[in-house]
C-alpha cells in the first residue's frame, strides 16, 4: 500500500470549508426524528445497500471486495445489525450467504489479517452468522479458517524476531486481528478463541510499542506506519490503545497503556481540545473517527471504564465530545470520516455518563443523516460513488447507526467497540 493510500483520512478530510451548518441548529424539534422513525429508515436503507452491493447484476460483474471496510462484508455486517434489531431471519440468511461468497475470495488473498480490511473479519462474521443460524458445521468451518489466520507466524513475532514487518494498527495490523478475536469471543463465548492464540499477539503489540518508544521518553508506546507516528483510530495510537484496553494486562503493561493515553491528552491542541493526525502535525483540521477527537472520544470512554479511579479520562472524553459537537457535523456520511462515525462518539459518552445531552446530540447527528445522507452521496461526496454503499465510507454506516438509535444503551461502533 502506498503512503498516499494510507493517508486517506488526511487527504480527503473535511476542513472548515467543507462542513455543514452548526450542530446546534439540529436541535430544532422539526428536524429531530422520533425514535421509532429510525427503525423504518434503517430497514429501508439496509435494503438499498443490499440491492446495490449484493443483488445488482451490474455489481456482480465487478471483482469482489470481501472486506468489511469498503466491501461486501460491510453489507453482511449491516444485515447482522438488522437481524439483531428486527429478528428477521432473511437478514441472517443474507449475512451468511455473503460471508460464504467473501470467504472464497478471502482464502485466495491474505494481504491483511484484520477485522475491517482482512480475512479475519470475513471468518469471524461468518462464524457468528452460522452460530445464530444454529449451523454448527459451518460455524466450525469458519472458526477453523479463523484459527489458520491466528497461527500466522508474523502475528506474535516480537521486535527481536523481526516483528516490525507486520504493522500494528487497527485497519491493517495486529490490533485489527485482535479485534476480530474479541468479536468472536463476544458472540461465541470467551473460550471460543483460546488464549494461547491471542495473548502472544497482545504481547507482541506491547513489545513493538516499547521498542518504538526507545527514543521517545515521554510516551511509553510508540508505533510508526511508513515512518509516521499516527495518532488516530484507523492507523495509529488511538486504535491500538482501544484494543489493548480490552485485554487483561500485567500491571506494568496496563500502566504503559494508561501513560500513553495521558501523553495523548497532554499533547492535544490546547485551544480547541482536538487531537493531531500524527505526532508533530500542527494542522488542527480533522474531527472524525479516523483522525481527531471523534475516535479519541470513544477510546477515552473505554479508558474511563478501565480506570474508574482516574477522573481525568472521563473529563477528557467529555471534552473530546464537545469538540465533535462543535466541529464534527461534516459533509461525508460514513463511519470512517463522516457524520455517522462522529455520532457514535455521543453514544459512547451517553453509555459512560448516562447524561441525556449526549443521546440528544447523537439523535441530532442521526437525524441530519436521515435528511441529507443520500443527497450528499448523490452529489459525489463519497469518492465519486465508488464506495457509496459501503460500511465505513458510505451508506451502510448510517444504516447501522439508525439501528443503534433504537437501543442506544446497547450501541457499539462497528468494528471498534465490543
Amino acid at each position: 500500500m502506498a503512503a498516499a493510500e494510507l493517508r486517506h483520512g488526511e487527504d480527503d478530510g473535511d476542513d472548515a470549508g467543507q462542513r455543514v451548518e452548526s450542530s446546534f441548529l439540529l436541535l430544532s424539534a422539526d428536524l429531530l426524528l422520533p425514535g421509532d422513525a429510525f427503525l423504518s429508515a434503517a430497514v429501508a436503507l439496509k435494503e438499498k445497500v443490499v440491492e446495490t452491493t449484493w443483488k445488482s447484476e451490474r455489481h456482480r460483474e465487478r471483482p469482489v471486495d470481501p472486506t468489511l471496510y469498503t466491501g461486501l462484508m460491510g453489507t453482511a455486517f449491516a444485515c447482522l445489525r438488522s437481524f439483531e434489531a428486527t429478528g428477521s431471519p432473511e437478514d441472517l440468511l443474507l449475512c451468511s450467504e455473503i460471508a460464504d461468497t467473501c470467504a472464497a475470495v478471502a482464502r485466495c488473498s491474505k494481504s491483511y489479517l484484520t477485522f475491517l480490511c482482512g480475512c479475519a473479519g470475513v471468518y469471524a462474521l461468518g462464524a457468528v452468522a452460522a452460530d445464530r443460524l444454529r449451523d454448527r458445521q459451518r460455524r466450525d468451518l469458519f472458526l477453523g479458517l479463523f484459527f489458520e489466520v491466528a497461527r500466522e507466524k508474523a502475528l506474535p513475532a516480537g521486535p527481536e524476531e523481526g516483528g516490525f514487518g507486520m504493522p500494528y494498527d487497527l485497519l491493517h495490523g495486529r490490533s485489527g486481528f485482535l479485534w476480530a478475536a474479541l468479536f468472536v469471543r463476544k458472540h461465541l463465548g470467551p473460550g471460543s478463541v483460546p488464549d494461547e492464540l491471542v495473548l502472544p499477539v497482545v504481547e507482541a503489540v506491547l513489545a513493538g510499542g516499547r521498542a518504538g518508544a526507545a527514543h521517545a521518553a515521554d510516551c511509553p508506546l510508540v508505533y510508526r506506519r511508513y515512518g509516521t507516528r499516527y495518532w488516530g483510530a484507523a492507523h495509529g495510537l488511538a486504535g491500538i490503545m482501544q484494543v489493548l484496553l480490552h485485554f487483561p494486562l500485567a500491571e506494568d503493561d496496563l500502566d504503559a497503556v494508561k501513560e500513553t493515553l495521558r501523553y495523548m491528552v497532554r499533547n492535544r491542541f490546547p485551544h480547541s481540545g482536538n487531537y493531531p493526525t500524527n505526532e508533530g502535525n500542527p494542522r488542527d483540521g480533522l474531527v472524525q473517527w479516523a483522525h481527531g477527537a471523534g475516535g479519541m472520544a470513544v477510546v477515552l470512554c473505554k479508558a474511563s471504564e478501565v480506570f474508574p479511579e482516574d477522573p481525568d479520562f472521563r473529563d477528557a472524553a467529555v471534552e473530546a465530545g464537545e469538540v465533535v459537537w462543535r466541529r464534527g457535523l461534516v459533509r461525508k456520511v460514513g463511519l470512517c470520516d463522516g457524520t455517522a462515525g462522529n455520532a457514535y462518539s455521543f453514544l459512547s459518552l451517553y453509555r459512560l455518563t448516562g447524561e441525556t445531552v449526549f443521546l440528544e446530540r447523537a439523535r441530532a447527528f442521526a437525524s441530519f443523516l436521515y435528511h441529507n445522507a443520500e443527497k450528499l452521496v448523490g452529489h459525489g461526496q463519497q469518492h465519486g460513488g465508488e464506495h457509496a454503499y459501503s460500511l465505513f465510507r458510505g451508506l451502510a454506516g448510517p444504516a447501522c447507526l439508525w439501528f443503534d438509535m433504537i437501543s442506544p444503551e446497547n450501541a457499539r461502533f462497528p468494528g471498534f467497540e465490543i
